[in-house]
């Protein structure tokens, strides 16, 4: 691993969380350095949890909670003692849609740090000493894009009810009154990508007038395999494509692009009542990119 230059120094008064996701490569295309990065981090005692934006155990997901995968591309990778003293939150990505998405529910029951309640969820954390809240919708974003839907690749991806989690998602954002809200999915709403368009045209049809209209500070996804930081023109909402956890794409800006960058790595967020500030973390542990949001 090369030298760490600058991890995030951050407050044990915020709510701090890290997120990872594109992570299976059996700690190769710098998984293992990445992992170790997270751990470094985590083991500041500062880090509450890790919010895994989907697609954890990449290229076919998993068959059953039996499945040697778990073992060669999670459980052997993420093996710092830090790591393993965290809840990890997740959500299914494209990949376990390619496999058996219940086995990622089930995974629950037999690690102590692996939390997927359901495909979709929401927790609220305690911000700072004022006992002011940050809310944390995550969200199953594959039925929510109708190619996924009818592309039998994907499972049982439409047989899933999408309307229901759109209305969950509304009522969950809606009656909440928590000083910030960050949803978290796997596909983006804006990106710049080569891949088809409509995964994000359907995300911004379904997704985008709930984040508006719920005065929600963050949408932060995966799935793209490099950092961006979007802010489309008069939108009060931050886009953050966090950067694969192991082999990552290039990248160029696009319309209301604020940053971006092609190395793999992680992103960390810090949540305090006045603000919420963002890194960017690369594989060899320099933070490449931090913004502060302030409302």
């Amino acid at each position: 691993m090369q030298q760490q230059s600058n991890l995030p120094q951050l407050s044990g008064e915020n709510f701090n969380f890290i997120v990872a996701n594109d992570m299976g490569q059996r700690g190769e295309s710098q998984q293992q350095n990445i992992a170790d990065l997270m751990g470094e981090v985590a083991a500041t005692g500062k880090i509450r949890l890790i919010a895994v934006a989907g697609d954890p155990i990449n290229d076919d997901g998993v068959k059953s909670i039996a499945d040697n995968e778990w073992n060669l591309k999670f459980e052997n990778i993420y093996t710092a003692a830090s790591l393993q003293e965290i809840p990890w939150y997740v959500i299914s990505g494209n990949h376990e849609y390619n496999g058996n998405v219940q086995a990622i529910l089930d995974y629950s029951t037999v690690s102590k740090r692996w939390n997927a309640p359901a495909r979709y969820f929401s927790l609220e954390q305690a911000i700072d000493p004022t006992g002011q809240k940050c809310l944390l919708v995550f969200i199953d974003t594959t039925p929510l894009i109708e190619n996924c839907r009818t592309d039998d690749q994907y499972s049982d991806a439409g047989q899933q009810d999408m309307d229901a989690q759109l209305q969950w998602i509304e009522q969950t954002l809606a009656s909440s009154d928590a000083r910030w809200k960050i949803v978290i999915g796997h596909h983006p709403v804006y990106a710049d990508t080569e891949k088809n368009i409509s995964e994000r045209t359907d995300m911004q049809a379904r997704v985008v007038p709930m984040l508006e209209k719920y005065n929600v500070a963050l949408y932060i996804c995966g799935h793209i395999h490099n950092f961006q930081h979007i802010q489309p023109q008069g939108s009060k909402v931050h886009y953050v494509v966090n950067s694969a956890a192991s082999q990552s794409r290039s990248v160029k800006p696009m319309e209301g692009t604020l940053f971006c960058n092609p190395d793999p790595g992680f992103s960390v967020f810090s949540v305090s009542s006045g603000n919420i500030e963002f890194y960017m973390v690369n594989h060899t542990g320099k933070t490449v990119y931090n913004y502060t949001i302030v409302r």
